[in-house]
């Protein structure tokens, strides 16, 4: 009875699975809207998708007996409505709550790893559960139980990284190399689509281009981040600083060349009007948006079509042609020849050789992928001079202000605490003058406790002179000063990474209180584990801390973290925030500067760990 109730839900599993390929339908055709600038689809569609997985979840317990949890990120939080009844979102302000909520939403399905793993399980689990029946026959309630490991390990929570020997390491690094180059391809249509509008309103409205310009880069930006984040190629943004918001005459009226206007909003659309035109990196994004996919498709298409061809070869000679043999269906395949063993086991190198060799280069080409990109979507000499003295003009008030507060903080620690403590010794010092000729004992009681005050003066000294500059920053650099945090930290950090030379004493400084405040902004929100990683490439100081706390960091929030960016705009640095709702929390602090060549910093990795 076991066996043929295994049986029967064996064949409902599998009939139930192939719904999941009208899911990929759909999804498809939402990011094909996508592609044409309806963006309100997309999200819908995979969390539409999302109940048919967790359908087959309950499924899975109850039938298979295998418990699988949901893998997901948790729901980005609501809206709130601020005191004056705006909501707002980074330095914009909505009167209602949709777009945010919107957005939220879109960035937390798009951004989860599980939707990836999801996606690929959607396009292969199909495949794989027409076979369930078969093997339900032979081992009835075991073959259950194998599909529903199956289940877990696509679709269900992993708590951690799982050890992979060799050859799957080789093939899951590949795999996922494949998975970003044909990604980079569908962002550059994304961006071709959305090149469209701008170019059309540049011929017919110029004065209306200026904001779908700027919504089209922001679709530009995002190709940037992730071929950064895929690739490890990093892309600036290039666009030229905007232009100010026009200033009244003193009549009131606002002057464009010799035309006077009295209100504001025509004057600031033709400037803005202008900032786009003249701008050479709009004309980049159109021109990347015409060869960019061509370039991506060329990288990725050829491996694509072995690895699926390799893939699907295996599958038509070991799964499909049997199946239609026995069902008496005559079956062409792939590779064509008669549905018997020898010729599958004689055809299959044929299709191994397929799917390795199109593995094989995809590193090679995703990396070469974001290069190109690069050199489409990357800023020009003028553009980064126009940024840096644009982001100087910025931080300079900035800079006064924290230096004028770390002033006040040095005079303060100094006079709350060694001041009083010296004025409190130089009064003792007095008592010992007058009891040392009549009451010795007395004199040599006070002579020890002027002794243990000055410990603790001089302990506290150090203490104040360690906050402003380190002295293992001085004796032993950056890398070393950075391992000593990390073996002070409650936090389990680890540190990798090396420089090819000393870094200019205030940068090394920065860089140090920067990577010291993320750590105990880690530790304070509850992180157990952290990563720190130290570089030095195309003169620019890169130290990125990733921790496992809760994620939902925000600088405006924050004052340690504005203070960081406070920090930084004194060396036109940057702090870059990864931290989305449920973690993990991915911080980069990016510094231009020099480096003194000297003795080599060996690459290494040091953890610490305290009770």
């Amino acid at each position: 009875m076991a066996y043929v109730r295994a049986v029967g839900r064996a064949f409902a599993l599998a009939a139930f699975a192939l719904l999941s390929w009208f899911d990929v339908l759909v999804e498809l055709v939402a990011f094909a809207l996508l592609c044409l600038g309806l963006v309100f689809f997309l999200g819908p569609a995979i969390e539409w998708a999302r109940h048919r997985s967790a359908t087959v979840r309950t499924l899975s317990a109850r039938w298979c007996g295998v418990e699988v949890e949901p893998p997901y990120r948790p729901e980005p939080p609501a809206p709130e409505r601020e005191r004056d009844g705006w909501y707002r979102d980074g330095n914009t302000l909505y009167k209602r709550a949709f777009w945010i909520s919107w957005s939220r939403r879109l960035t937390w399905v798009m951004e989860d790893p599980a939707a990836q793993r999801e996606f690929s399980w959607q396009l292969v689990n199909p495949l794989v559960t027409l076979l369930l029946p078969v093997f339900a026959l032979l081992g009835g309630p075991l073959a259950l139980r194998g599909y529903g490991h199956w289940t877990r390990w696509w679709i269900g929570r992993r708590p951690g990284a799982v050890s992979k020997i060799g050859a799957l390491r080789w093939m899951h690094r590949r795999l996922d190399s494949l998975g970003h180059q044909l990604g980079i391809f569908a962002l550059s249509l994304v961006l071709t689509a959305f090149a469209v509008w701008p170019v059309a309103l540049l011929l017919v409205a110029p004065p209306m281009a200026a904001p779908v310009v700027r919504w089209s880069r922001d679709i530009a930006n995002t190709l940037r981040r992730e071929v950064g984040n895929w690739t490890g190629v990093r892309i600036l943004s290039p666009y030229l600083p905007p232009p100010p918001l026009p200033t009244p005459r003193p009549d009131g009226l606002f002057q464009v060349g010799q035309q006077l206007y009295e209100e504001p909003w025509w004057p600031m659309q033709l400037s803005r009007t202008r900032w786009v035109l003249r701008d050479r990196a709009t004309w980049r994004d159109v021109l990347a948006a015409v060869v960019l996919p061509l370039g991506s498709a060329l990288l990725a298409l050829p491996t694509a079509v072995l690895v699926f061809g390799g893939f699907l070869g295996l599958l038509d000679l070991w799964i499909w042609r049997p199946i239609m043999a026995t069902w008496g269906v005559t079956w062409p395949g792939f590779f064509g020849g008669p549905p018997d063993t020898w010729h599958a086991l004689a055809v299959t190198p044929l299709a191994l050789a397929a799917f390795v060799l199109g593995l094989a280069p995809t590193t090679f080409l995703a990396k070469h992928a974001g290069k190109f990109a690069r050199l489409l979507l990357g800023p020009t000499e003028a553009s980064r001079l126009a940024q840096r003295v644009e982001r100087l003009k910025q931080t300079r008030t900035d800079v006064t202000v924290a230096q004028a507060a770390e002033l006040r903080r040095i005079e303060r620690d100094l006079h709350d605490g060694i001041q009083s403590r010296l004025v409190a010794m130089g009064m003792k010092l007095g008592a010992v003058e007058a009891l040392v000729d009549h009451d010795p004992a007395a004199a040599k009681r006070l002579a020890a406790e002027l002794r243990s005050a000055s410990a603790e003066a001089l302990a506290e000294l150090r203490v104040l002179i360690r906050g402003i500059h380190p002295p293992v920053l001085s004796e032993r650099g950056l890398l070393d000063a950075v391992r000593a945090i990390a073996l002070d930290s409650p936090v389990k950090a680890e540190v990798t990474g090396s420089l090819p030379g000393r870094v200019e004493e205030p940068v090394e400084a920065c860089a140090y209180f920067a990577v010291s405040e993320l750590l105990g902004n880690a530790a304070k929100h509850g992180s157990r584990r952290a990563a720190i990683d130290v570089a030095f490439e195309d003169g620019v100081l890169t130290l990125t801390v990733t921790d496992d706390g809760p994620g939902g960091a925000n600088p405006a929030r924050g004052s340690g973290l504005r203070g960081i960016e406070r920090r930084l705009g004194g060396f036109d640095g940057r702090l870059t925030l990864i931290s989305p709702t449920g973690g993990p929390t991915r911080a980069t602090v990016e510094i231009p500067c020099q480096l003194d060549p000297g003795p080599s910093s060996p690459k290494t990795s040091t953890s610490s760990e305290t009770a």
